[in-house]
């Protein structure tokens, strides 16, 4: 009897302690958190992503992949149903891509903002609200495979052009007078050991005549040297003819106001002489054309004036005859 008894309770312990256990896993696993539904609409691959998968909003997670199906009103179009935190700030500019973890190849939702409309985007189970899907890092890839083939086929042929048997030819022509030059200048430099052996004293020279030059710079600058010297006596040369240059001006000077003053009012006198004889000269001339017995017998005595003697006064004109009677 007390052995059934024990079993008995043994097994009721056994069974309460299983549910016990049952009930805290399910309560510390369960996912209080609520959660709103948005659609993405995804026009590309979604190779990776399941259902369950994880939602990020900038590398926070936020929610998870509800549903992946086709889109029956445009085909080809995908629909991804996913579960985000009602706290995730989803506005209007937020969108979604694709992203891999790693290098397994599995997927997960990435939210992003573009921060050109941060209105809230309101979201309901009668009323699912819809983000546009972009093409991830591998689709970009894809989409720009064309582009970069063609590129590395050009590179290829470029490389296959600089190794065309022509031109390993050039090259080996530059490498041969490369090493020509090389062979020049080593040669040169051989040539140039004497002359570089002599440099020294030629230096030495160098210094000994700029010193020379310095001592003779330096007797040139002194007050009594012979540039002093020879620079006074030019100035004193040039002084004297400034002196001769002023006294020739004076001269000049003196020479012009005489000519001025004294020859020019004499010239002028003789000047109107000529004239006047010039003037007699015509009055004779005339004279002598008019009545030329005056050479001989003289200038006739001219006709006495009123009040003079001899003077008569000219006769009165002749009146007109009457005319004759009818």
């Amino acid at each position: 009897m007390e052995n059934k008894a024990y079993a008995f309770w043994a097994g009721l312990f056994t069974v309460v302690l299983t549910a016990a256990i049952a009930l805290a896993a399910y309560l510390f696993n369960v996912d209080r958190t609520v959660r709103v539904p948005y659609d993405l609409i995804a026009r590309t691959n979604v190779t990776g992503l399941y259902a369950d998968a994880a939602v990020r909003f900038r590398g926070l997670d936020v929610g998870r992949v509800q549903s992946i199906k086709f889109d029956r009103t445009h085909p080809g179009q995908i629909l991804i149903r996913i579960m985000v935190d009602v706290h995730a700030p989803i506005t209007h500019s937020t969108f979604g891509s694709l992203g891999l973890q790693g290098v397994t190849g599995i997927a997960f939702i990435q939210l992003d903002d573009t921060g050109r409309d941060l209105t809230p985007l309101p979201s309901s189970a009668q009323q699912v609200a819809q983000l546009p899907m972009r093409p991830g890092l591998l689709d970009q890839l894809q989409q720009r495979g064309d582009i970069l083939l063609r590129k590395l086929e050009k590179v290829t042929d470029n490389v296959n052009d600089m190794l065309s048997p022509e031109m390993v030819e050039q090259l080996h022509e530059t490498a041969a007078n490369i090493a020509q030059a090389a062979s020049g200048v080593a040669t040169l430099t051989q040539e140039m050991a004497p002359v570089a052996s002599k440099l020294p004293g030629t230096i030495d020279q160098l210094n000994h005549t700029l010193a020379s030059t310095n001592q003779m710079i330096t007797n040139l600058n002194r007050p009594d040297g012979p540039l002093d010297r020879n620079l006074n006596k030019v100035g004193t040369a040039a002084q004297q003819a400034g002196d001769a240059l002023t006294q020739m001006n004076a001269s000049l000077q003196d020479l012009s106001a005489r000519v001025g003053y004294e020859t020019l009012p004499r010239v002028n006198s003789l000047t109107e002489d000529v004239r006047a004889a010039a003037q007699s000269i015509d009055r004779a001339a005339d004279t002598f054309n008019t009545n030329p017995r005056s050479v001989l017998f003289g200038a006739p005595r001219p006709a006495p004036g009123p009040g003079e003697a001899g003077f008569a006064w000219p006769a009165a004109a002749a009146a007109p005859a009457a005319p004759a009677a009818q």
